[in-house]
């Protein structure tokens, strides 16, 4: 299996991907990015997009959780 976390190259860059329902997570650049998910930002370290999602991703409910709660608790 290869060690995409090393400190060599590319292995050692990453990017934040995030989902429709708000979701992020860090993704290696290199590979190819799933479906429902995007980019946002620069790649980068790891430590840097862990603190790009710490800073951004500040309700971990799923967006369509958040807006059902905001509407009543009623989706839709």
């Amino acid at each position: 299996m290869e060690n995409t976390d090393s400190d060599e190259g590319v292995e050692n860059a990453w990017f934040v991907v995030v989902n429709d329902e708000d979701q992020h997570s860090v993704w290696a650049v290199g590979r190819p990015v799933p479906d429902g998910w995007r980019t946002v930002g620069e790649a980068g370290d790891k430590a840097a997009c862990l603190a790009y999602i710490e800073e951004h991703w500040t309700d971990m409910r799923p967006k369509s959780v958040r807006g059902a709660l905001a509407n009543g608790g009623h989706r839709g």
